[in-house]
């Protein structure tokens, strides 16, 4: 009798061995529980408390950290002692799955209940921060909502620094970040769709959008990427960015835009757009993102707009200077250069003499230094950030001039250059590339090949779209209704009267 038992103690281990994780739970508390602890391979953050309901073998499972314990304390192993002494005559002739079901109705008060069925839904919820209640006799694990971690506290986002506008920013705990968008956009037509993408780190994501406003078609779109996406890890919003582009996508450009603002992002939702809210990092994803969104900021539209055209013409003129005038001085001075006063040509020759590189290297060697010296003030600590300004000002303002390495005009060329491109510092990026192929090519090809550089980078941007609707609208297709929140900032009185900017661009096939 006993090896029959031993026997059947085996073969019930082998079956929990050969379990998968879509099976659906079993009946046994002890199948259960040696399921949970091969799959976490008994992590020293898996915590269990065994206990019995009126004689009926129970437990709680959670990880630690993920919950608050004292809200675990008091609202769910407090009542459920509680109706163990005072039901325990009562509860004799019940069965384990009407115990299980009194207790969710009628015990437990938290409101953030989940009934789980499978092993994969009781991992979901478990490394979501849910305490699950499992009871022997019962095929269902009860998910409690007790979520309790520590996280950063809202403050203003230090990539996106406004005048007049909220001093909020997104965090990393994705319920906080729906609240925000909730707060400012009180209409139940604003709908959260959630997926799940990442096959170890199982990342919750939230489609966001605003029914009627933005296109059923762009939705389903958007969905059929997601879906798509197969990776095992998202870690970042970044992470997403790459497969919601156009497949063979080679531009220097993105069609898909990022924020940690609210606002921001409330506001592109109002204009028809969709946000995804990725869990664990503050940057929300916008799609689709235009080519001009690059020069408007959300402080445009609490200024006058004479004032909002003056500084939306500033960000342009600051992208045509920080991409284009380190190249058209190289190819000036190198192959045209009757097309400088004489004054200025004069000191520019008396500079290129006394260095003994070329200009096409002087200003490679200046870029290549200042871009050592902005990826050493972003990754040293802030307390040697001031050291980093020391060195660079003493080392490339005045040794480097001083020695006749470099010379003062093509100095003063990449100080200005650097200056404009944190201007519109979302597209710094491009821009760092850009203007090393530009002096590339002026100091190789001259004029001609600024022109014909340009030219193709022109082809890149108007030849690129996503989810059907062009990159450069609404210059390119050209639309004249569009063109008053471009080149200038018309009054809300014209803003106001708009559909959907998704539903209204020209081109796209989402109307």
């Amino acid at each position: 009798m006993q090896d029959d038992n031993k026997q059947q103690d085996k073969n019930v281990n082998k079956d929990n061995v050969n379990k998968d994780k879509e099976s659906f739970l079993s009946n046994s508390l002890f199948e259960n529980m040696n399921f949970l602890k091969k799959e976490f391979d008994s992590s020293s953050d898996l915590v269990y408390r065994e206990f019995k309901i009126n004689g009926t073998k129970s437990a709680i499972f959670n990880m630690d950290g993920l919950i608050d314990k004292s809200n675990l304390a008091a609202s769910v192993i407090n009542p459920i002692r509680k109706y163990t002494f005072s039901n325990k005559s009562n509860d004799e002739e019940k069965s384990p799955k009407e115990k299980y079901v009194y207790i969710r109705d009628n015990i437990l008060s938290t409101a953030d209940q989940v009934e789980t069925k499978t092993y994969d839904e009781v991992i979901k919820f478990m490394t979501a921060g849910f305490a699950m209640l499992c009871i022997d006799g019962c095929n269902l694990i009860l998910a409690i909502g007790i979520q309790g971690f520590s996280f950063r506290g809202i403050s203003e986002p230090s990539n996106e620094i406004m005048q007049r506008e909220s001093k909020e920013g997104f965090v990393e705990p994705l319920r906080i970040n729906i609240t925000m968008v909730r707060r400012r956009i009180r209409s139940p037509k604003l709908k959260f769709e959630m997926m799940t993408i990442g096959s170890i780190t199982r990342t919750d994501i939230y489609v966001c959008y605003l029914k009627d406003v933005c296109s059923a078609g762009f939705v389903e779109k958007v969905r059929k990427k997601l879906n798509k996406i197969k990776i095992s890890g998202i870690l970042a919003a970044g992470y997403i960015t790459e497969f919601l582009e156009e497949s063979n996508n080679f531009s220097f450009f993105s069609s898909i835009g990022v924020s940690e603002r609210p606002d921001t992002v409330c506001a592109k939702i109002l204009e028809g757009r969709i946000a995804i809210l990725v869990d664990g990092t503050p940057s929300v994803i916008i799609v689709p993102h235009l080519f001009t969104e690059y020069f408007q900021s959300f402080d445009d539209y609490t200024t006058k707009p004479y004032f909002a055209t003056l500084t939306r013409w500033l960000k342009y003129i600051s992208f045509f200077i920080s991409t284009l005038l380190p190249g058209l001085y190289v190819s000036t001075v190198t192959f045209n250069p009757e097309l400088l006063p004489n004054q200025l040509i004069t000191k520019i020759a008396v500079s290129v003499a006394t260095t003994p590189f070329s200009l096409m290297f002087e200003a490679l060697l200046i870029h290549l230094i200042y871009e050592i010296m902005r990826e050493a003030g972003l990754r040293l600590p802030k307390p040697l950030g001031h050291a980093v300004s020391i060195v660079g000002g003493l080392v490339i303002g005045q040794t480097a001039v001083g020695s006749g390495l470099v010379g003062e005009p093509t100095l003063m060329i990449v100080a200005l250059t650097a200056l404009s491109s944190y201007v519109i510092p979302n597209l710094y990026e491009p821009i760092a590339v850009l203007r090393l192929i530009f002096v590339l090519v002026g100091g190789i090809m001259g004029t001609w090949g600024i022109m014909l550089m340009f030219s193709a980078v022109l082809v890149d941007l108007c030849g690129k779209a996503n989810f059907g609707i062009p990159y450069t609208s609404p210059i390119s297709p050209f639309s004249w209704f569009g063109m008053r929140d471009v080149l200038i900032r018309a009054n809300w009185k014209v803003l106001s009267k708009r559909l959907s900017k998704v539903q209204e661009m020209p081109g796209s096939n989402l109307r």
